[in-house]
């Protein structure tokens, strides 16, 4: 039997409340090393990663160091969701106590990879957010999809959660112990995994790293 959103959204939350504040800037660490690994090993240039409020897992050191190697790009909301804008301070706070930059006007190139906050995963490894809907409607209007991370502070997977059509999937997820990729695939010095995924008409070819010891989820 499949649990709905809702109820597994407050059981997230609730494991989320519980958590050690002091573990948490340990759990902060790890999760930027990560991504830090993950990186290294996907063709990226152009990466959207997300101010931290609340329990979401911090990078901010992560996003200071990779500015000096790629063009970071964070969200900017707009009505019900949001566009990207270049990441530069200072930060200002806006609605639901998210800091943001200055609004930029400038058009700017499709992102290569999305580091995506969420609140838990459930079945098909989609996202389970705050309920807001503003990162399945910003990627619901992109022509070409990122490769999508999530990375969450307390791992809070269920697979028997009930997700809709337009929930987010990701392609890998970062807990403090582990990095998980959908679908099973297990990456190992041997070879270069590739999946084809088609959007809009076209097909996209993606080169996944060589190694970055994971396991599935």
């Amino acid at each position: 039997m499949l649990l709905d959103k809702v109820t597994f959204r407050e059981e997230c939350k609730k494991k989320l409340t519980k958590s050690s504040k002091i573990s948490k800037l340990y759990k902060d660490k790890m999760i930027e090393k990560k991504l830090r690994l993950l990186l290294s090993k996907l063709p990226c240039k152009n990466i959207l990663l997300y101010i931290p409020i609340g329990f979401e897992a911090d990078i901010t050191s992560f996003t200071k160091a990779m500015r000096k190697k790629c063009h970071i790009f964070v969200p900017f909301m707009e009505g019900v969701s949001f566009k990207i804008v270049k990441y530069r301070l200072p930060l200002k706070e806006k609605r639901f106590s998210i800091k943001e930059p200055a609004v930029s006007f400038l058009k700017h190139k499709k992102v290569d990879v999305a580091v995506v906050p969420v609140l838990g995963v459930g079945k098909d490894n989609k996202r389970v957010g705050f309920g807001k809907g503003m990162y399945d409607r910003f990627f619901e209007n992109l022509d070409c999809k990122p490769i999508t991370i999530f990375v969450q502070i307390e791992k809070c997977f269920n697979k028997k959660v009930a997700t809709d059509t337009f929930d987010i999937q990701s392609d890998f997820y970062i807990t403090p112990e582990k990095i998980y990729i959908t679908r099973g695939k297990r990456y190992d010095n041997r070879s270069i995994h590739c999946r084809r995924r088609s959007y809009s008409g076209r097909t996209y070819r993606r080169r996944y790293p060589k190694k970055i010891g994971s396991v599935k989820i």
